[in-house]
């Protein structure tokens, strides 16, 4: 693809899925704020447009994951998301959050103002996260695989869910966004015992795939079962 400062963010992510990692390097926002220019998203990050340009570009042959979601059967990009993300979250939020138990009794009176805050953020995070995969799971993924398939009456319904769940990706967006924010970019005191330390990385590393995560839903599966519900009732 031809990157220029004016391709959208999200759709560089999506056609090239190796500049992912670049936007995370950078901390630009490549999925529910992806929406926008490049030169937008790097004035707001006082980045060098010009580089970023460079940068994306460099990796542009390299295919990412190995796999084009653009083109895959919908019901393979929806085996991709539960099985690389739905899956390990199910287990990683329940070790992230002993972890930051274990933290918050040991050093909540040394942090009050960073860890118990964090601590509510993160398990507002997780209960949200839980329910809401499970709703994809049991009720917006098979709607979208039945009308991959050809299924009836499946299209006109797919709207109001789609909605719903970018509304908890943004939701989502915000309180991974206060976790960074009361972390100081998840940077533990130099005190910091091997727990918390571990912690602020898995909190960290969960941002990452986070963001993976629902970019791949936010701007390659729901536009793309979108356009199919379009063509099924057009």
């Amino acid at each position: 693809m031809d990157i220029s400062r004016n391709s959208r963010v999200s759709d560089v992510a999506t056609e090239a899925p190796a500049t992912i990692r670049i936007f995370q390097a950078h901390g630009i926002d490549f999925c529910c704020g992806g929406k926008r220019p490049l030169a937008e998203a790097c004035a707001e990050r006082g980045l060098d447009v010009d580089l970023v340009v460079t940068e994306l570009r460099s990796v542009v042959p390299v295919t990412g994951d190995g796999r084009n979601w653009q083109e895959a059967p919908l019901p393979e990009l929806i085996g991709h998301i539960q099985r690389r993300f739905h899956e390990p979250l199910r287990a990683e939020l329940p070790r992230l959050g002993a972890m930051m138990e274990k933290v918050a009794i040991r050093h909540g009176d040394h942090l009050p103002q960073t860890l118990h805050p964090l601590q509510a953020a993160f398990t507002e995070l997780a209960e949200d996260m839980l329910q809401h995969m499970a709703k994809e799971d049991a009720v917006l993924f098979p709607a979208i695989a039945a009308l991959a398939a050809g299924g009836p009456g499946a299209g006109p319904s797919l709207s109001q869910p789609i909605a719903v769940m970018e509304a908890e990706h943004d939701e989502a967006g915000r309180l991974l966004s206060l976790m960074r924010e009361l972390t100081g970019d998840y940077t533990p005191p130099e005190w910091a015992c091997p727990t918390f330390r571990g912690l602020y990385y898995g909190l960290a590393e969960l941002e990452r795939d986070m963001h993976v995560h629902v970019h791949l839903e936010n701007n390659v599966l729901f536009p793309r079962a979108a356009s199919f519900a379009h063509e099924a009732v057009g």
